[in-house]
This record gives C-alpha cells, sequence and structure tokens, in this order.
C-alpha cells in the first residue's frame, strides 16, 4: 500500500482550512486516511502551520511520499531538513546530540526571520494606513478649497442683503420720524 502524504480539504466555500494527514494513495482526496501529522490554514497572512515534527519525519522515513504542496510545507516546518538530519546521523556522519543542536538553530533562525517578515508586515500596514489618511485629508482640504468660493459668494451676498435691509430699515425709520 503506497502511503502519500497529501492535505485534506475542509472549511467552507472559499474559507479552505486544510488538514496534513498520511493516506492510501488511491483513497479519495477527503476520504479515509491513515494519521493526521497537522493543519494549514492558507487565509491567514502569513499562512498558519502546525505539524507534528516527529511523525512526519517517521512517515517520510517509512517511504511516504508528500505532494508537491505538502512538500514546500514540511520544507518550510523544517521537517524535511530534520529528515536529512537523521540520515546523517546513520550514515556516522554526526551524533544525535549535534544532529538536534543542528535542527534547533535552524529553528531559532527561522523564527526570527518569521519574526522579522511580521514586523514587516505590521510596519507596512501603518505606513500603507498613514499615507491612505494623508490623502484624504489632501481630498477633504481640496473639496473645501473648491467649495469656499461658492461659500464666500453666498456669504458676501447674504451681507449685502443684510446690508441693504438695514439701509431700507433705516430709510424707512427716517421717513417716519420725518413724517411724525
Amino acid at each position: 500500500m503506497p502511503a502519500r502524504i497529501r492535505l485534506q480539504r475542509h472549511g467552507k466555500k472559499a474559507k479552505p482550512f486544510y488538514h496534513i494527514v498520511v493516506s492510501d494513495a488511491r483513497a479519495p482526496r477527503d476520504g479515509k486516511f491513515i494519521e493526521k501529522l497537522g493543519t494549514y490554514n492558507p487565509l491567514s497572512h502569513p499562512p498558519l502551520v502546525e505539524v507534528d515534527i516527529e511523525n512526519a519525519v517517521f512517515w517520510l522515513q517509512k517511504g511516504a511520499q508528500p505532494t508537491d504542496t505538502v512538500r514546500s510545507i514540511l520544507s518550510h516546518t523544517g521537517v524535511l531538513y530534520k529528515k536529512h538530519l537523521l540520515e546523517g546521523v546513520s550514515k556516522g556522519a554526526f551524533d544525535q546530540n549535534e544532529a538536534e543542536k543542528r535542527f534547533q538553530l535552524w529553528l531559532e533562525e527561522k523564527a526570527s526571520k518569521m519574526q522579522g517578515k511580521k514586523e514587516a508586515l505590521i510596519q507596512r500596514a501603518k505606513e500603507e494606513k498613514v499615507k491612505k489618511n494623508q490623502a484624504e485629508a489632501q481630498m477633504r482640504e481640496a473639496r473645501a478649497q473648491k467649495n469656499k468660493p461658492e461659500k464666500e459668494e453666498v456669504i458676501a451676498q447674504e451681507l449685502n442683503e443684510a446690508e441693504s435691509s438695514e439701509i431700507v430699515i433705516a430709510t424707512q425709520a427716517d421717513e417716519e420720524k420725518i413724517a411724525q
């Protein structure tokens, strides 16, 4: 029975969520599986991946073939690197402790790179928000400048009307004083 490590789709329509599973190659995509190794959520940024590294390495050593997407996921999580290190141990290139040290060092470097990327994404989002706010402020200012002459004309007309009405009222009051 050839074993495959592949994605099993879950989630709603247009909102995929995947389980990383070991299954018989002849089984349907979302059908029976042998063991669940982890999850993959492509909608989060960066994609959220949780994998049981030890079980994944176990199945890879037993000959399970990952699909292209799963191979990429396993590479990013360090499963393939750990398998490579364990092959070096079995060939006598170095011991188990050295392999664990190298793997932990790799995980720390990967975590620091991911943290840097997350901080860069957050910084870029803040900068885009500031630019958007500045653009909106410029748009409001442009609209205000466009509407300002019209408002000034309306105010000037109202002042002229008010002055003319005051003059008319004053002349009427003068006429009444003269008439008395």
